[in-house]
């Protein structure tokens, strides 16, 4: 029958940045129909989106995938075939939950499916090499042995045989095949282990960030009640309603601007904290981190700037105030002379009529 869908819904579809590896990179203007698909001749499963007549998503899932929930809404996962990073915006968390949930059951078909076609390989592998001295064996290469590059599994631990009085030639260049596929996993192994320890230190450093992030948002915060204090004083005072109000939601925007940054530098936080636990999964790279260090840096002197652009937003504020106030006491003193002037005038009426 060939590849057929098996369920679907809707979500808006990211990848990340190709440069940075840190950024979302929307692929489509608004959410798009996510399937995923089986093909029962090849027993492959696919995740499938289209965004009009473009494959915004062609990632087939294998074994070693991981869907990771990164928001109540939004959820990921890395293709290594693609070499990019897929992200999943949902409109409620229950999608998102139905989304993992069909996820993680494909991913164990999936496994099912590898170990299944893998049992046939050495079952067809082993009569081949009990042939008759005079048939010719094709040696076995590790393409043969771990599958295609669409379909590749780790190497099994190979079945105890049955003894055979004279062993043939022909298994030769099996035996030599194997002793290079397990070089090549003790050297991935190796690598494994050593970007696992890089990732825990730039998660400990991570980590020290984010408390400091937390410390500064404290500060903005009482910064920021400060603030409204002043300019409902400033209302209450001043006539000048729009012009205040028009600076107040400024300051909202820009409160509500850190608080945001603050929360993406805790969704990033937990997306380090997956990748070390997902160590033996994934294979992160080290300019990757650089980068992410990088911008956090820049992320942090942005930062730095709208403070002190705050900072000068309100001692602006207390010089209007200060000349609204000024103008206030001369009107004040001008009011006073008048009404002394009238009191004189009402003083010198006063007589008159008594004098007619």
């Amino acid at each position: 029958m060939g590849e057929q869908p098996i369920f679907s819904t809707r979500a808006h579809v990211f990848q990340i940045d190709p440069c940075t590896k840190k950024n979302w990179v929307p692929t489509s203007k608004h959410a798009v129909t996510v399937s995923y698909f089986y093909d029962n001749t090849r027993n492959v499963y696919r995740i499938i989106s289209l965004d009009g007549s473009k494959a915004i998503i062609n990632s087939t899932i294998s074994p070693n995938m991981t869907f990771t929930k990164t928001s109540q809404k939004f959820g990921q996962w890395a293709d290594s075939r693609a070499n990019t990073v897929y992200g999943l915006g949902f409109s409620s968390e229950s999608s998102l939950a139905k989304f993992a949930e069909k996820f993680a059951e494909f991913k164990e078909a999936a496994r099912l499916a590898k170990e299944k076609s893998q049992e046939k390989m050495e079952l067809s592998s082993s009569p081949s090499q009990e042939s008759a001295p005079g048939d010719l064996l094709s040696p076995m290469t590790p393409e043969s042995i771990n599958g295609t590059d669409d379909e590749r599994v780790p190497p099994a631990t190979p079945q105890h045989a049955e003894p055979r009085a004279e062993p043939s030639h022909n298994a030769l260049p099996f035996s030599h095949s194997s002793s290079n596929i397990n070089k090549h996993w003790e050297a991935e192994l190796a690598a494994l282990k050593g970007n696992n320890a890089k990732l825990t230190t730039a998660l400990l450093e991570s980590t020290a960030n984010v408390k400091q992030w937390k410390q500064q948002l404290v500060a903005y915060q009482e910064e920021a009640k400060w603030l409204h204090k002043r300019v409902t004083e400033m209302e209450c005072v001043s006539g000048q309603t729009t012009v205040i109000k028009s600076q107040k939601t400024e300051l909202h925007q820009t409160i509500e601007e850190l608080e945001s940054a603050l929360r993406a530098k805790e969704e990033e936080l937990e997306i380090l904290k997956e990748e070390v636990q997902s160590a033996n999964e994934f294979h992160p790279q080290k300019d990757s981190l650089t980068r992410k260090l990088q911008d956090t840096e820049s992320m942090n002197q942005a930062l730095e700037a709208r403070l002190s652009d705050l900072e000068q937003r309100l001692q602006s504020n207390q010089q209007e105030r200060e000349a609204f106030r000024k103008s206030l006491r001369s009107l004040l003193e001008l009011l006073d002379g008048k009404l002394f002037e009238l009191t004189e005038l009402r003083d010198a009426l006063g007589k008159l009529i008594e004098s007619s």
